[in-house]
C-alpha cells in the first residue's frame, strides 16, 4: 500500500486556486472564502517560497458592476475580467497585509512561456520577488488573451509556472475532492483515488471527451501529468477542508496525490 509523503520539508510551493473556491453561489467575489484561503497560505508560509496562480477576476467584476448572471460572450468576460482584476487584488492585499505579507501582481499569457526571451524576464521577475519574501499573484491577461496566445485555464498556468519555476510540489485546489473512478455525481458508488501513480492515457483522452475538450477535471488531471513529467508532484484537493495545506504538507490524506514520473 502507497502511503503519502512528507512534503513538510519543501521549499518552494505553486498552489492554485479555483473560480468556486473563491466565489459564492451568485458566482460574486465572497471576501469570506479570500481571507480563509489567505490563511491558509500563511500557515505554510514560514520558511518556504509560495507562488499562488488565482482565479476570481471575472467573479469580481461580476459583483462589482452589480450584474447578476455571468455573461457568455468573451468581450463582456474580458471587459468584466478587466473590472474585477484591480478588486481581487484589492481584496488579497486587504487580508495579506494583515498578516504584514507583502504581494505583488503578474498577468501572463502563453507567450510569456513560450517566447525564450519573454520567460526569461519572467522568471528574473519572479526570482527577484521570491528573494524579497513577496508572493506572486498570478492570473491570466483574461482581458487581452486571444485564441492564439491565451493559456485557457489557470490549473495549465500553475503547471508551467511549476515546471519553470522547479517548485517541489504543486496544488491544485478546486471545489473537488480529488480524481474519483467514476463522475461521483452520476455514481454514488464511485471511490476516490488517494494516490495515483501513473496517469492511464486513456484516463486523459475519456475526460477530454466528457468535458468537451477542455476545462473540469481533464485539465486538472493534464496539469498533474505536465508537473509530473518533470518530476513535481500534484495534489487536488478540496479548498474547503480544514487547514488544507498545512495537512496536505504534513502527509494527510487530503485529495488525491498525483506522483511525478521521474
Amino acid at each position: 500500500m502507497m502511503h503519502k509523503p512528507d512534503f513538510s520539508s519543501i521549499n518552494r510551493l505553486v498552489v492554485k486556486i479555483g473560480t468556486r473556491s473563491l466565489t459564492g453561489e451568485n458566482s460574486k467575489l465572497n471576501e469570506k472564502k479570500v481571507a480563509r484561503f489567505v490563511e491558509n497560505v500563511m500557515k505554510v508560509r514560514r520558511g518556504r517560497e509560495v507562488l499562488i496562480v488565482t482565479s476570481g477576476a471575472i467573479g469580481a467584476g461580476l459583483g462589482k458592476l452589480g450584474l447578476e448572471d455571468r455573461p457568455s460572450e468573451i468581450g463582456k468576460l474580458q471587459a468584466m475580467a478587466a473590472v474585477g482584476q484591480g478588486l481581487l487584488m484589492q481584496v488579497y492585499e486587504k487580508y495579506f497585509a494583515k498578516h504584514g505579507q507583502t504581494v505583488a501582481q503578474l498577468l501572463l499569457t502563453k507567450e510569456d512561456f513560450t517566447d525564450p526571451r519573454r520567460l526569461q524576464n519572467l522568471k528574473t521577475t519572479l526570482h527577484h520577488l521570491l528573494h524579497w519574501g513577496t508572493i506572486p499573484l498570478i492570473n491570466e491577461n483574461d482581458t487581452v488573451a486571444t485564441e492564439e496566445i491565451k493559456i485557457g485555464d489557470n490549473d495549465l498556468l500553475a503547471a508551467y509556472v511549476a515546471i519553470h519555476l522547479k517548485a517541489d510540489l504543486l496544488v491544485l485546489l478546486s471545489d473537488v475532492d480529488g480524481l474519483y473512478t467514476e463522475d461521483p455525481k452520476n455514481h454514488p458508488e464511485a471511490e476516490i483515488l488517494r494516490v495515483v501513480d501513473k496517469i492511464p492515457p486513456g484516463l486523459l483522452r475519456r475526460l477530454k471527451k466528457l468535458s468537451g475538450g477542455f476545462g473540469g477535471m481533464y485539465t486538472k488531471v493534464l496539469a498533474a501529468k505536465m508537473a509530473g513529467d518533470h518530476g513535481i508532484p500534484t495534489v487536488l484537493a478540496n479548498s474547503e477542508e480544514r487547514d488544507v495545506l498545512r495537512r496536505i504538507l504534513r502527509g494527510e490524506s487530503i485529495g488525491t496525490l498525483f506522483l511525478p514520473h521521474r
